[in-house]
């Protein structure tokens, strides 16, 4: 194997929420694809439904693999797994982390491959669920042009628009900071909808002229009526993934001594809201501490909880 070889065959680690659809996205592309995932059975399920093979572990999926597609919840165990299979790695394969991790992370796992002849980019992505299964996903890249050249037909597969931003870390920077504006827009938003609510206003009429106005936002348009409106809070991205990410933002405003008071008083707003609810919630259920500071909830729902 070259380095400029076409990739055909990928390893795929990390088949959740958002890797599913997506390695779903690359069998239907032509691309052989072997998954591995950490749930039991997980693995076996994708082979049966979708297609592709199932390997037991990292290291199997890795095996005779052009490309390995790693999505995980954290860098760390992005370097765990790295480090696990990087003896079996033939020089020249290609590692695409499409995790949203540490910047600084992934420049010490690219570092630690390059010695051993295997190019890494980093490749987090933006758009959630419905956009991973409709492949519809915007995608941030970072590293060495010629290795983002061999990954592209990998990533429009996955993704309508790769954005390049630069050096290995890059893409998750961006991320990040993607991750942050968006945050913030949520927060303040729900904020907006609390106080119009007790003026009088109807919060469901509200979204409407936000999403008319120059108010608009993500939240606005895809997530106020959606999830929090219907109390649904399922949108698919957990609570805690964006307390994370929040947290890599900072600390990347900490690395370039950027002071950054409105992402900090954001990122602890996140992260009380998350110590208040619990784990396994969705990052949607964040108006539910707004709401609680308020004393009701939003959308004609029941008095909060804890009011």
């Amino acid at each position: 194997m070259t380095a400029a070889a076409p990739i055909r065959r990928i390893g795929f680690i990390g088949i959740g929420n958002m890797g599913w659809p997506m390695a779903a996205n690359l069998v239907k592309a032509g691309f052989d694809v072997a998954v591995c995932d950490a749930v039991d059975g997980r693995a076996a399920k994708f082979a049966k439904e979708i297609g592709g093979r199932a390997a037991d572990d990292a290291e199997a999926s890795a095996r005779n693999a052009d490309a390995i597609c790693i999505i995980l919840p954290t860098s760390k165990q992005v370097a765990e797994v790295t480090q696990a299979m990087a003896a079996s790695l033939a020089p020249g394969t290609l590692i695409i982390d499409m995790t949203s991790g540490q910047p600084g992370v992934t420049r010490g796992i690219a570092a630690m491959l390059a010695e051993r002849g295997i190019a890494m980019v980093d490749c987090p992505v933006s758009g959630g669920v419905p956009r991973a299964r409709s492949g519809e996903l915007a995608i941030m890249a970072g590293g060495d042009d010629a290795a983002l050249d061999r990954a592209d037909p990998v990533l429009k597969a996955m993704g309508t628009s790769v954005h390049r931003c630069g050096g290995i870390g890059a893409g998750q920077a961006m991320k990040a900071l993607n991750n942050l504006v968006s945050a913030g827009g949520f927060l303040i938003g729900i904020e907006a909808l609390l106080i119009g609510q007790r003026f009088g206003l109807d919060p469901a009429l509200m979204v409407d002229v936000l999403n008319a106005s120059t108010g608009m936002n993500n939240s606005t348009q895809k997530k106020f009526k959606q999830f929090v409106l219907s109390r649904r809070f399922d949108a698919g991205f957990g609570l805690d993934l964006m307390v994370k990410d929040l947290s890599i933002a900072l600390e990347v405003g900490r690395d370039t001594a950027t002071p950054a008071p409105f992402a900090a008083l954001c990122r602890e707003m996140w992260a009380s809201a998350a110590a208040m609810l619990g784990p396994g919630q969705d990052h949607t259920a964040l108006a539910q501490l707004s709401e609680r500071m308020a004393g009701e909830a939003l959308g004609g729902g029941n008095r909060a909880a804890g009011a």
